[in-house]
């Protein structure tokens, strides 16, 4: 273990890259653990306030990137036992952040709700993209054995990868720009039906086609998006708090 840590990490530079996964997971799970047993009351954990502000942890997860970025730009280059320590500060940093995306992206406090799960989904991408890099790949690198240049194949996968997107394909996405042939399927499969593409180029335009596309949805994606939140909950707490953006939406 010790040589496979030498070889593949430290000498390969990826230590910082490492410190920065490992502090992402980590900080996550604590904080989730945390919130679950301020949720529930148990102990002395509870929110912190300043008289009738909540102080939500995104806001320290804001100064420890700003540490950690900052410490980065002035580690002297070279050193890389010192950016692995700057790059485990911006790790407890982001996942404070990304735990928190939802309630950035909704300008409002749904962190038990239902729109609570974007910052799960956050937090997975997030981990999955990162350790993707960690074992040495690299987005948009893949040539298809072709003798393009490699700016027209990085732009034509960007473009892919945009396509795929607003397919409302997220997870085939992110993953495609690393490994551009999933783009290429997803690009050309047919979008799902809530999706932006669905909506300009075939929601009133071709009911069979959107037929098609619910269809697929409820058959393969629902028993998937399912697992994914039984898991969600099981790390993270239920998110069965009632929509109050719903609720002002109505009002």
């Amino acid at each position: 273990m010790g040589n496979w840590f030498q070889q593949n990490i430290i000498a390969t530079g990826r230590l910082p890259l490492f410190c920065f996964f490992v502090m992402l997971i980590a900080a996550f799970i604590a904080t989730r653990i945390n919130v679950r047993l301020i949720r529930a009351k148990i102990g002395w954990f509870r929110n912190i306030n300043v008289g009738e502000m909540h102080i939500h942890h995104v806001v320290f997860g804001v100064v420890l990137m700003l540490v950690g970025g900052v410490t980065m730009l002035v580690v002297p280059p070279g050193s890389q036992i010192g950016t692995a320590v700057a790059a485990s500060v911006f790790g407890v940093g982001s996942a404070l952040v990304l735990d928190e995306f939802a309630l950035i992206l909704h300008l409002h406090d749904v962190y038990w709700e239902e729109e609570g799960r974007t910052s799960v989904d956050a937090v997975f991408i997030a981990v999955a993209v990162t350790g993707l890099l960690l074992i040495g790949l690299r987005p948009l690198t893949w040539d298809y054995g072709t003798p393009l240049a490699p700016a027209a194949l990085i732009v034509g996968n960007l473009l892919l990868a945009v396509v795929t997107l607003l397919k409302g394909k997220i997870w085939t996405g992110m993953a495609g720009l690393f490994v551009p042939p999933m783009l290429v399927v997803g690009a050309f499969r047919l979008a799902r039906p809530g999706s932006p593409w669905a909506r300009w180029f075939f929601a009133r335009r071709s009911p069979r086609k959107m037929a098609r596309a619910i269809h697929r949805e409820d058959r393969w994606r629902r028993p998937v998006i399912r697992v994914k939140i039984t898991f969600q909950e099981f790390l993270s707490g239920r998110h069965d708090l009632p929509s109050t953006r719903r609720t002002r939406r109505q009002t």
